[in-house]
């Protein structure tokens, strides 16, 4: 267990205004958690500190070789005052994951869990109640060892922050529209697709810029070899519903493993559709919608939940998603997605945990 050091903020920053809208990672809360780590020493002083600057060696080789990993989960206030987070063991499990790809340390799962809990505990005042809103945790390790060689870091620095949020996306519920990319790629099997680090984020921002330039919401990812097979959106993992099937791209080194792409995968199994987990490719998706099978399309992430999308632009053609709309298999994951995380609904998964 922890032994963590606590210093409270003298001075609270004031709540953001109920009724104003909350952007989604603008605003801050009073604590953050920092942790060091030293090779041969191991992580060493745990501390819960008010929220401020993080100064560096300008050598850090952070800012040099890319050695960062990066989470994002969320925390809930219940109608009867509990307040929840949504599967914090799978978000521990990917960043270690991360870490050992990224030849970082890994940091033990208990320590993580404490840290999480406390930090939240802390903090707790800012979990916002409106509907659509929660409290955004991000978790972040990187290299800080002043050193410009290039090989792992020796010194390490993990870092808890909190951020109340309203809706990812300016749409909120509604049908987003999506980018299929064909000139850029975001990943390749054997790289760092996989991992949950920045350098997989910086690699999408070009044509996320192309596709916002165009009125597009997101980027849809080719594979990177033969650039004919979808992957996945640049903030979420992505579903289709073909013919009565739930398709979403099979996990194959190149594509993020979301935490919401797996939890609707078990829903959708337990209520009975046929869920695949494979290769699909443009021109499968195209004939679909030619077709009139492709029924729903929505994609997932901690961010957004779900995020419906009612339009792709492909080839210069522009798909249309049946209607438009949402689909009622998207509505049904975000209602039972949402209802666990607010605790409105039983959680039968044992996906929550409750912060005391």
């Amino acid at each position: 267990m922890l032994d963590i050091k606590i210093e409270r903020a003298t001075q609270l920053k004031p709540l953001p205004e109920e009724n104003n809208p909350l952007e989604f990672g603008t605003i801050f809360t009073d604590h953050m958690f920092v942790m060091d780590y030293e090779l041969g020493k191991g992580w060493y002083d745990a501390r819960i500190i008010p929220y401020q600057s993080l100064p560096h060696d300008p050598a850090a080789m952070v800012f040099h070789y890319g050695q960062e990993m990066f989470e994002g989960l969320k925390a809930y206030k219940t109608d009867d005052g509990r307040t929840l987070m949504f599967r914090p063991d799978k978000n521990i499990e990917r960043a270690n994951n991360t870490n050992h790809r990224l030849c970082m340390p890994s940091i033990p799962e208990e320590d993580f869990m404490q840290a999480l809990k406390e930090l939240v505990k802390i903090d707790e005042r800012w979990i916002p109640t409106k509907e659509g809103t929660s409290l955004y945790i991000r978790p972040f390790l990187y290299a800080t060892e002043a050193y410009l060689g290039v090989r792992p870091s020796r010194n390490y620095k993990f870092v808890i922050i909190l951020s109340p949020v309203g809706a990812y996306y300016p749409e909120g519920l509604n049908p987003v529209k999506i980018w299929v990319e064909e000139t850029y790629v975001r990943a390749v099997r054997g790289g760092i697709g996989e991992a949950k680090a920045g350098a997989n984020y910086v690699a999408s921002m070009k044509a996320q810029e192309i596709a916002h330039e165009e009125g597009y919401s997101q980027v849809l990812w080719l594979d990177g070899v033969e650039h004919k097979y979808i992957e996945e959106v640049g903030a979420m993992n992505i579903f289709f519903k073909i013919n009565g099937k739930i398709v979403t791209p099979k996990l194959t080194g190149s594509i993020l493993p979301g935490v919401t792409r797996d939890s609707c995968i078990k829903l959708c199994t337990q209520w009975g559709y046929e869920v695949e987990e494979r290769r699909i490719s443009v021109d499968e998706l195209q004939k679909a919608a030619e077709d009139k099978t492709l029924e729903e399309v929505w994609g997932t992430g901690t961010a957004a939940v779900i995020s419906p999308v009612g339009e792709l632009k492909i080839h210069n053609q522009v798909l249309k998603v049946a209607d438009g709309g949402i689909g009622p298999v998207s509505q049904k994951l975000y209602d039972t997605v949402t209802g666990i995380q607010l605790g409105k609904m039983k959680d039968t998964m044992n996906w929550t945990i409750e912060v005391k």
